[in-house]
């Protein structure tokens, strides 16, 4: 190792260690800990990653199962049943930084500090409707907005919630913004040609109905261009909409889904018709072990948009997790194992990678992040030092 490259890893390293040395228990107050007066570890476990609770929690609108237990001082009591008037706008932040070594880039240590700055707020509007929204400042570019919605909960009585706005098409089956590690899941994001669609963000709709016998049924209506600004006061760029159908059941530990979707992307004469399907899994192993498993195969007629025709490009991929808590779910210790691969008939699509994580929590709102991860289709390593914290 070169010279300056070692005093970055010994400065971080010592800085790390001084970090864990002196930090102290303590509670998050992020937006919704300060409305309810609760750990952050009520929900979480730890940040993002949600427990049942938190899931739940969200699902519901960001509301208590429970009415009574609403917090009296949240809102003004206006005397009027149709206005639902909060005191405060509930607001929280997050920051994510890093320092990183890398193989095979330009800068071989690299302060990535702040690699990630959020600005959020969500909460209940009415009885039954509610928002989310957050703005993002990533990797040195301008503020952007991410998720920006609002959920209206069982609708007309029903048991099926409405959620229209901006989301992650993956959100029902893996939330990215939760998981523990810097490596992503790849298969989500990935992109095949020039065609704009992948299962990250998009605009539309998504109609949940929660069915007997712990089934879950979710059904969206997407744009299927993701979220760029709008052409000609347009943000979709062609004539048909995409759609995504999941079906979810939970055996016990056990949580079984299928994923299917369906959509095209257009340029000018050329038109491209894309598939999803697969399924999904993960197993609750006790307290200390969780495994997360997505496979999933894509298919595209016209991926370059030229008017090709031929044998069809075929994307098959996906991600295993494993996630450690060597004291349980509500410890400061975490380690997890993730790993990428994707073979795909576009070789700018190929990816395939391992990255091992340990986690540990400063406070309930602080978490510090070592990394070491291997692209194994670029045959680079990376080793990543990080602190993330929300408030």
């Amino acid at each position: 190792m070169r010279p300056h490259r070692l005093c970055v890893a010994v400065s971080v390293g010592v800085l790390a260690i001084f970090a864990v040395v002196s930090a102290q228990r303590a509670d998050a107050i992020p937006a919704f800990a300060r409305k309810y007066q609760y750990s952050c570890s009520t929900c979480h476990a730890p940040f993002p990653r949600l427990k049942p609770f938190g899931e739940e929690f969200a699902a519901r609108g960001f509301r208590m199962e429970d009415p009574s237990k609403e917090p009296s001082r949240a809102t003004y009591d206006v005397g009027d049943p149709l206005l639902q008037l909060s005191r405060d706008l509930p607001l929280a932040m997050r920051l994510d930084a890093y320092a990183s070594l890398k193989e095979k880039a330009a800068a071989r240590s690299d302060f990535e500090w702040p690699w990630a700055v959020k600005i959020l707020s969500g909460g209940p509007i009415t009885r039954s409707i509610s928002y989310y929204v957050y703005g993002i400042l990533e990797q040195g570019e301008s503020v952007k907005l991410e998720d920006t919605f609002l959920q209206f909960s069982s609708v007309f009585g029903l048991p099926v919630d409405l959620t229209i706005g901006q989301f992650q098409v993956s959100d029902p089956l893996f939330k990215r913004e939760l998981r523990l590690e810097r490596e992503d899941y790849e298969i989500l994001k990935a992109r095949v040609g020039i065609v704009p669609t992948n299962l990250t963000y998009d605009r539309g709709l998504v109609l949940t109905w929660h069915a007997p016998a712990e089934v879950e049924v979710v059904a969206q209506v997407v744009n299927g261009n993701g979220i760029s600004p709008a052409e000609h006061d347009n943000f979709d760029d062609g004539s048909y909409k995409n759609t995504a159908l999941r079906l979810v059941r939970q055996f016990g530990p056990v949580r079984l889904g299928v994923f299917g979707y369906q959509g095209r992307a257009e340029r000018g004469n050329f038109r491209n018709t894309l598939r999803y399907l697969g399924p999904d899994l993960i197993v609750d192993l006790g307290e200390r072990w969780r495994f997360s498993a997505q496979v999933l195969k894509r298919t595209d007629d016209d991926p370059f948009l030229v008017g090709y025709v031929g044998r069809t490009y075929v994307t098959k991929g996906g991600f295993g997790e494993l996630l450690f808590f060597p004291r349980g779910q509500d410890g400061r210790w975490v380690a997890s194992l993730l790993y990428n691969k994707i073979n795909s008939d576009d070789p700018a699509t190929r990816y395939e990678s391992v990255a091992c994580t340990g986690n540990y929590l400063l406070a309930r709102n602080a978490r510090l992040v070592v990394e070491v991860a291997r692209d194994l289709e670029g045959d680079a390593n990376r080793l990543s030092l990080g602190v993330i914290t929300a408030f």
